[in-house]
């Protein structure tokens, strides 16, 4: 069994209807380095992030722990695309909608995103810690309880979520991540 922890990013620094690509606020920045001390007691594993900022961010606090350990940068782990054509302002009804709904609802360009975000958790063959999104940490868990929805767990900033994978490439979910409200929501 490979075990993979899913770590939210800390808090942004702007949201998703005003930044495309916001780095940490000062509450994320604590909340990453919080979340960095709890995982540093592990042994060193791979680093993977999101190529977003507030996820490479966070992840560079565990990476500065463990002796600046490498991060990865996975594109296929990152935030949920919009819609073409969707204004930046226009982006957090779109998303509130979305989170309503399931998958199939959205249609193919969004649970093929889905798809290859649980494809790439359930091919590592190594523990690896993985700094994403709330929606795309909800979509492996979704897909762990076979639930279609987007929304599962309203996941904490810097929350951990653990899944084991197998040879198989079977991914079953082993803990939840801290739960919260969402600025999304």
């Amino acid at each position: 069994m490979t075990r993979i922890y899913l770590v939210r990013h800390g808090r942004a620094s702007a949201g998703w209807d005003t930044d495309i690509d916001p780095g940490l606020d000062d509450l994320g920045r604590q909340q990453a380095e919080e979340t960095a001390i709890i995982l540093a007691r592990m042994s060193p594993m791979k680093l993977v992030a999101s190529p977003m900022l507030r996820c490479q961010q966070t992840a560079g606090f565990l990476s500065a722990k463990w002796d600046n350990a490498n991060v990865n940068i996975e594109p296929l782990v990152t935030e949920i695309p919009s819609p073409e054509g969707y204004e930046l302002g226009e982006r957090i009804e779109w998303l509130r909608n979305a989170m309503a709904g399931t998958w199939e609802q959205l249609g193919l360009r969004y649970s093929d995103f889905r798809d290859q975000v649980v494809n790439f958790v359930a091919t590592r063959e190594v523990d690896t810690v993985i700094f994403s999104h709330f929606i795309a940490i909800n979509a492996v868990i979704g897909h762990c309880i076979k639930d279609d929805r987007l929304v599962i767990d309203s996941l904490d900033n810097a929350s951990v979520t653990v899944v084991e994978t197998d040879a198989s490439g079977n991914v079953s979910l082993v803990e939840r991540g801290r739960q919260a409200d969402t600025l999304i929501r």
